[in-house]
């Protein structure tokens, strides 16, 4: 790594596990002071290393800056002496001897704690995103903004409004006891489901795919199978689905950044290793009785990695997978995508009756679907809905996309 990339990517690395063990040392109340210690030591790094040098280990400078800063910083805090401090002599503790643990272990359990912090649902699910890349990712306000297509001044107010919430419902970083477990973990788990699916279809940004959401997704959820108590199933199951849509990634974007749909992907281009992983942990979800939308989710996205089924084998069980989904949890466009495996399963005709009786009619995706039903047989109709689908893109990139695709019905008429 170049010494003039080295602050940014230790930044990214090392400011979020700072930031987990100093909310878990003093107390989650402390969040914005946490970060601002951080970010003090981020800069300081950049001024002492730009004329000294970089050291030898820069995360132990770091790690020993950080600390020196917040026990300095706390030790004049009036909360500190008022309330930290008489509790820690009580326990026969001076406030210069502190811990502040910066081990690995520590890292890991603060880092897991302060996951299920910030996706408490005392907060809206965007604001757990946003809280999720600011604090447990490293992401800078703008990276957050320009991920959600915002502006920094707006993802400031909603970090600021998710953090008051927290602070005034005294929330604790600390794991939900065995009996509230399993409803946070499903909380955290949605969070993480959704910060994956904005990188790997972003609905907002010219970029396709968001490949630093999907990997910071796929880290969290790695804290969670690292937790003797959160890895379970269903966590196993969401990793398969993450592993699975992940070894695409290279196939569905060409040189220029367009997207490549399925059936043109060049097969040779698909990741065989995270596959591989895909598959160890989607064996590992089918421990115990609990079938979730993970699981439905993560066996469908098996099947697109198959190459060895015949084609009509393949959609046959990804339109049984999506049958069961619909099922377990019904949503209009789960219901959309399985009335594409209809299509290709059993043919046009039959999806095309289907999908007419799914209500996604702003959604440009759903008009996508039936012009490609309708493209065989009236081509008025598939063009008309390629013009709608290309007027509700949310996006400059998907918009061309689509008149690029209608240009050539046009012409080829």
């Amino acid at each position: 790594m170049e010494d003039r990339g080295l602050i940014p990517e230790l930044f990214r690395t090392e400011f979020s596990k700072i930031v987990a063990v100093l909310c878990k040392t003093f107390g989650l109340s402390h969040i914005e002071l946490a970060e601002d210690l951080v970010s003090d030591t981020f800069l300081k790094a950049a001024e002492t290393w730009g004329l000294k040098g970089v050291p030898d280990n820069p995360k132990a400078w770091l790690y020993t800056v950080a600390k020196n800063k917040a026990k300095d910083t706390f030790r004049r805090q009036k909360v500190f002496q008022e309330k930290i401090q008489p509790e820690l002599m009580h326990a026969g503790t001076s406030a210069e001897a502190v811990d502040i643990d910066l081990s690995e272990h520590n890292i890991k359990d603060s880092q897991l704690q302060m996951l299920f912090a910030v996706c408490n649902p005392l907060v809206s699910a965007e604001a757990q995103i946003s809280l999720a890349l600011r604090i447990l990712c490293g992401f800078s306000i703008p990276e957050i903004a320009t991920a959600f297509l915002s502006t920094d001044q707006t993802i400031n107010k909603r970090l600021y409004r998710a953090k008051e919430k927290l602070r005034k419902n005294q929330v604790e970083l600390s794991m939900p006891s065995a009996k509230d477990l399993d409803q946070r973990l499903q909380n955290v788990l949605l969070v993480l489901y959704l910060l994956f699916s904005e990188g790997y279809y972003s609905s907002i940004s010219e970029k396709h795919i968001r490949k630093d959401l999907c990997i910071e997704a796929m880290r969290l959820t790695y804290l969670l199978l690292n937790s003797e108590s959160t890895n379970l199933p269903k966590v196993n199951a969401l990793m398969a689905l993450f592993c699975f849509h992940a070894s695409r990634f290279d196939a569905r974007t060409d040189a220029d950044g367009g997207q490549i749909i399925y059936d043109q992907q060049n097969e040779a281009d698909w990741d065989l290793e995270l596959i591989e992983k895909g598959n160890v942990f989607l064996n590992r979800s089918g421990k115990g009785d609990e079938i979730s939308k993970y699981h439905l989710e993560a066996i469908i996205a098996y099947w697109h990695t198959q190459t060895a089924l015949e084609p009509l084998q393949k959609w046959e069980h990804i339109l049984q997978s999506y049958n069961r989904l619909l099922q377990l949890e019904y949503s209009p466009m789960a219901a959309l995508n399985r009335t594409y495996a209809l299509a290709r399963a059993r043919g046009k005709k039959e999806a095309l009756q289907e999908a007419l009786k799914i209500d996604l009619k702003q959604n440009h995706l759903y008009h996508l679907l039936l012009a490609e039903l309708y493209e065989d047989h009236d081509s008025s109709k598939y063009q008309e809905h390629l013009e709608i689908a290309a007027a509700l893109a949310k996006t400059e990139n998907e918009r061309n996309w689509i008149l690029d695709k209608l240009a050539r019905t046009t012409k080829k008429n």
